[in-house]
């Protein structure tokens, strides 16, 4: 399958020693690449790094067969983010946001944000101001900033944040949708374990800036075992030198 991400020995490290270290994985077109990882892991340090929010001290970043450091553009020209917060306008609708969003796409058809709000789940409340919504309904506004460019890789960190269970199965569904039917590739970070065993087919385990394992699910799991034993049994016992691929 053709690499849409190669990520090779990216290191970024913080005066308190925190971030990543040595990190290398990659993504093929229609993957679901779950990253994992406890709080502090350096899961959105990583995630900066490949949308070209922070540079790394070392290593490089290929998207699309392009450079990140040098032809940033070219890179990112098919790529959409959402990373750490999902922010909107409070005192415009969600149509508005979005509308003011599709500015920066001018070959980008009007219909577009009406297919993405219904992919969203937000058609019922496009005309209610976004300092009414909830938290999920703000990451739900946030997905379908995200999908509004038709993107072919998207990175989102921690999307069903906030979301109800209606709300984490309706976005599960579509990212799923999307990937088998357009073959749009993900790269979604999550503390929700449960969840992202049911979205992805790849993960990625982070624990103190390393990645400690990767792989296929169905590949990583025994027999009879979870997906989240399998993360709390390499978080607590973590073998870095020791990468499954």
């Amino acid at each position: 399958m053709d690499k849409l991400l190669e990520v090779k020995e990216v290191t970024r490290l913080y005066r308190n020693g925190r971030g990543v270290r040595n990190v290398s994985f990659d993504i093929s077109k229609g993957d679901i690449f779950g990253l994992i990882g406890p709080n502090g892991a350096g899961k959105t340090t990583l995630l900066k790094i490949i949308s070209g929010l922070i540079r790394p001290d070392r290593g490089q970043v290929r998207i699309f067969g392009h450079s990140l450091t040098e032809r940033f553009e070219q890179a990112m020209e098919r790529v959409s983010c959402v990373i750490e917060k999902a922010d909107a306008y409070d005192y415009m609708s969600a149509y508005d946001n979005l509308k003011l969003a599709a500015r920066f796409y001018p070959d980008l058809p009007k219909a577009r944000i009406g297919e993405v709000l219904e992919q969203a789940g937000l058609s019922p409340y496009k005309n209610e101001k976004a300092g009414g919504y909830s938290l999920g309904m703000k990451q739900r506004l946030a997905l379908a900033s995200a999908l509004l460019s038709n993107p072919q890789l998207v990175i989102l960190d921690e999307p069903a944040n906030g979301l109800d269970i209606e709300g984490m199965v309706e976005v599960r569904n579509t990212i799923r949708q999307l990937a088998r039917e357009r073959g749009i590739t993900f790269l979604i970070s999550s503390h929700m374990i449960h969840d992202l065993s049911l979205t992805a087919n790849r993960i990625g385990i982070m624990s103190n800036g390393n990645m400690i394992r990767l792989g296929a699910i169905h590949e990583l799991l025994e027999d009879g075992m979870t997906l989240e034993q399998y993360v709390m049994a390499q978080i607590q016992t973590p073998k870095e030198a020791d990468v499954y691929v």
